[in-house]
C-alpha cells in the first residue's frame, strides 16, 4: 500500500491522510511513524481502543455522515472499502469534498471481469455475501467514480490484496461445493499452492487476476 500511494503523492509531517474503512489501523499507524503524517480513519466499528489507533483521530459509523473536513486531505484510501458500501455514490462525493486541490484518491476493490471470476463463476470468492454489497468490474468503477466528480489518473490491474487469496479460496469453494471454508486448516495447502504458482503470480499485474485500483483526483 504505501509503495503504491508514494508513487502519486509527496507524503511528509504536514500531509494528511484519512483512511475510509480503516480496520486494524495498521496502515494509518504506519503513515504516521513513516512520515509524521497526521491521520484520520473511519470504521464502522468502534476500534478507537486497539494500540495502532493510539495517534489517529478516529471516526466510528457511515463515512459520509462523518465530519472529517473540506478540501482537507493529500490522500484518501479506500482499501478493500467500497463493495462494503451501502451508497458508493454519496461515499464517493465526500470523498472529492474531503481532498485537497490536487489531492488523490486510491479505491482498491475486487474485479468482476477478472480472470479468477472467469475461472470459478458463481465460486469465486468476490461476492462474500452478505459482507460485500456492490461488485465491480472495470467499466462499472470508472463510471461510478467519473461520475461522483473525480478524475481518473491512473488505473491498475492489481491491488495490495494479493490477487493468489482469490485463486486458491476460489478453488477451495469449487472443491467444497460452496460450502464453507476454514481457512485455519488450509494454512499448508495455502501456501504450498503459493509455492507451486509463483512463477505465475510474477505476472500478477499484467493478468487481470482478481483485483483492480484507481487512482484519481478532484475533476476541476
Amino acid at each position: 500500500k504505501e509503495g503504491l500511494v508514494r508513487r502519486y503523492v509527496a507524503l511528509g509531517p504536514s500531509s494528511e491522510i484519512l483512511d475510509v474503512g480503516s480496520g486494524a489501523g495498521t496502515f494509518l499507524a504506519r503513515m504516521q511513524a513513516r512520515y509524521g503524517a497526521r491521520v484520520v480513519g473511519v470504521d464502522f466499528k468502534d476500534l478507537s481502543r486497539r494500540p495502532e489507533y493510539a495517534r489517529v483521530e478516529f471516526h466510528c459509523g457511515l463515512f459520509y455522515e462523518q465530519d472529517v473536513g473540506v478540501s482537507r486531505f493529500d490522500l484518501v484510501t479506500m482499501w478493500h472499502f467500497l463493495e462494503h458500501d451501502y451508497d458508493p455514490p454519496r461515499t464517493l462525493r465526500r470523498a472529492r469534498a474531503a481532498l485537497k486541490p490536487g489531492g488523490c484518491l486510491v479505491i482498491e476493490v475486487p474485479r468482476l471481469d477478472s480472470l479468477t471470476f472467469r475461472l470459478y463463476g458463481d465460486r469465486w470468492p468476490g461476492p462474500q455475501a452478505p459482507q460485500h454489497t456492490a461488485l465491480y468490474s472495470r467499466e462499472t468503477l470508472l463510471r461510478v467514480v467519473e461520475a461522483s466528480g473525480l478524475r481518473v489518473v491512473d488505473y491498475l490491474a492489481y491491488g495490495a490484496f494479493p490477487a493468489y487469496f482469490y485463486l486458491f479460496t476460489g478453488a477451495a469453494f469449487r472443491l467444497r461445493r460452496g460450502r464453507g471454508l476454514d481457512l485455519s486448516k488450509l494454512i499448508y495447502p495455502y501456501f504450498l499452492g503459493q509455492l507451486a504458482l509463483a512463477p505465475l503470480l510474477l505476472g500478477e499485474r499484467r493478468l487481470n487476476l482478481a483485483m483492480q485500483t484507481v487512482v484519481c483526483r478532484r475533476a476541476e
